[in-house]
C-alpha cells in the first residue's frame, strides 16, 4: 500500500524542520521501521508544504504500532509546533491524498505484445 500525505510546515521555522530532519533519532527512525512503514520520504516546497510518501503492508496497523510506541511520543510532541493548523499529532492529522496514477500499476495491468 503507498500512502501519501500533506502538511504544512510553519514557514518561520522551516530551517529549523530542514536541520531536524537532516538526522532523526535514531530510536525515532528504528520505531517508523518496526511499525512497518518502508520507502518513506518527505518533499518540502519553499512556502512549506510538506508532502510525505511511505508504503506498508497495513496503514492502520502502522498507525497503531506508531501511536502505542514510547519511542515516537516525544519526537511527535516536539514536531507538533512546526505545522499549522493541528490540534495533535502531526502523525495522525495529516491530509491524505488519494492516489489517481501508478506507471508500474497501469504498465502491469497492459496486455501482452507480441514480437
Amino acid at each position: 500500500m503507498r500512502v501519501c500525505f500533506q502538511l504544512q510546515v510553519r514557514p518561520e521555522l522551516m530551517d529549523q524542520y530542514i536541520e531536524r530532519h537532516a538526522k532523526v533519532w535514531p530510536e525515532m527512525l528504528q520505531a517508523i521501521n518496526d511499525a512497518g512503514r518502508r520507502n518513506y520520504s518527505l518533499f518540502l516546497r519553499a512556502d512549506g508544504l510538506l508532502i510525505g510518501y511511505y508504503e506498508t503492508d497495513d496503514d492502520q496497523a502502522a498507525q497503531e504500532a506508531l501511536d502505542a510506541d514510547p519511542r515516537t511520543a516525544r519526537w511527535e510532541a516536539e514536531m507538533s509546533a512546526f505545522f499549522l493548523s493541528l490540534d495533535g499529532r502531526a502523525d495522525q492529522q495529516a491530509q491524505r491524498l488519494s492516489e489517481v496514477f501508478n506507471l508500474e500499476d497501469q504498465l502491469a495491468n497492459l496486455p501482452a505484445t507480441r514480437n
